[in-house]
């Protein structure tokens, strides 16, 4: 009785940090997706061959990897407004130094320090969960996750706006300046939250695989959004070569378009927090993955080039990005139920984990599309959720709940 009334107690983190904290995710995590629809003219601009050209996207996702199991867990141990903070303005200086690169090698440098500095993001994430009480977790965390996916989603459409406009270089001015008010925002307005661990930081990066190791929970959700986030990389990644292609003919303002369509997916993130706030976490999740594979099913059985097709694949991309914003939050959420000490541990590995499976996914889905066409691609992207939706039935057998 007394821990529910020390629960009660408990105070509410206010809206406007959790608004500030979602703004936030939604802005840093942005930088990782700016550059894909600019390969084409970065990769002229600087004399890069074609063959080349994908290591442009590929190092600033090398880099995000890397500080996921390197950066990220230091949230356990220094005190998260600081080295969110310090993050950004590092960041800062790798967006400027991109924006203003005349050769490949300064650039491509640069590009992997942005997506190295960019996991503040997955720091400001369990940052919102340790300010937020029991009760109200999934919501906020559900309401953080809504501008960081909605920083993915937006990426893509605005940057290929404003390189339409203002040319490639102005991205990287842009973000560098918004990075850069970000950073001073933060140190300003975030309560200080100092870690009480004395784990080192070798022992700390050693702890990373025994929690892999021993937490059911951590595996289960991982696995479940790799292969949901394979499917929405896949899907991403080959879609506009599709509505590009002589079957729609869009131009690259229609593609942007229709990803701005997609984005509303992203509202089903606060949703699924709530639901996972009362107790709803597995049949949340099974509506989630249920989701995908509708999302895959629809274009695989209508295609051709009618309005019909089209507004089924706007549907598929709705659909698509509800399951996997949805799945994201419930997974978080989970995790996130355990020790507050490990948090910033655990969220590394988890999307550590499910980044490994949308790399595959984007890598996948190019070499099917160029293969076997968009069926073939369809049909990979497919597999991926029927097998999530597999090893989820094993929820229901033997013992008691898993997540």
């Amino acid at each position: 009785m007394d821990a529910i009334n020390a629960q009660q107690r408990e105070p509410a983190v206010s809206a406007r940090i959790i608004f500030i904290i979602a703004t936030a995710c939604g802005v840093i995590v942005a930088n990782i997706y700016y550059s894909q629809p600019l390969v084409g003219p970065i990769s002229t601009s600087l004399g890069l061959t074609s063959e080349a050209a994908g290591l442009i996207v590929t190092l600033t996702q090398i880099g995000y990897g890397l500080g996921l199991l390197l950066l990220v867990p230091l949230g356990d141990m220094v005190e998260n407004r600081k080295l969110v903070s310090g993050l950004l303005f590092f960041t800062t200086i790798a967006l400027a130094v991109a924006g203003v690169a005349k050769s490949v090698i300064p650039f491509l440098a640069a590009s992997l320090l942005i997506g190295l500095g960019s996991v503040a993001a997955q720091m400001l994430v369990p940052f919102a969960a340790h300010l937020s009480p029991e009760a109200t977790r999934g919501r906020n965390v559900g309401n953080v996750m809504s501008g960081l996916l909605l920083g993915i989603m937006l990426a893509r459409p605005v940057s290929s706006m404003m390189a339409e406009y203002w040319g490639w270089r102005s991205v990287y001015y842009f973000s560098a300046t918004a990075i850069l008010v970000l950073a001073v925002i933060l140190i300003r307005t975030l309560p200080v939250r100092k870690p009480v661990t004395t784990t080192k930081y070798p022992q700390l990066l050693g702890s990373m695989f025994y929690l892999l190791k021993t937490t059911p929970i951590l595996r289960r959700r991982a696995i479940y959004h790799a292969c949901l986030f394979g499917t929405f990389s896949l899907f991403w990644t080959t879609v506009p070569l599709l509505l590009t292609g002589p079957v729609f003919s869009f131009s690259h303002q229609g593609v942007a378009l229709y990803a701005l369509l997609g984005v509303s997916g992203a509202l089903a993130a606060p949703v699924a927090g709530r639901l996972a706030d009362r107790g709803w976490i597995r049949p949340a999740t099974g509506v989630a993955l249920v989701l995908v594979v509708i999302s895959i099913v629809l274009p695989l059985v209508i295609q051709g080039g009618s309005t019909f097709a089209l507004i089924t694949l706007v549907a598929a991309a709705i659909l698509l990005d509800m399951g996997v914003s949805a799945n994201l939050v419930l997974g978080q959420r989970a995790i996130f139920s355990l020790s507050g000490e490990i948090r910033s541990r655990l969220n590394g590995i988890f999307m550590a984990i499910f980044f490994a499976g949308g790399a595959i996914g984007s890598a996948v889905g190019g070499w099917a599309y160029a293969r076997g066409g968009w069926e073939t691609t369809l049909l990979i992207g497919l597999a991926l959720p029927v097998l999530a939706l597999i090893y989820y039935a094993g929820e229901f057998r033997g013992k008691g709940k898993i997540s």
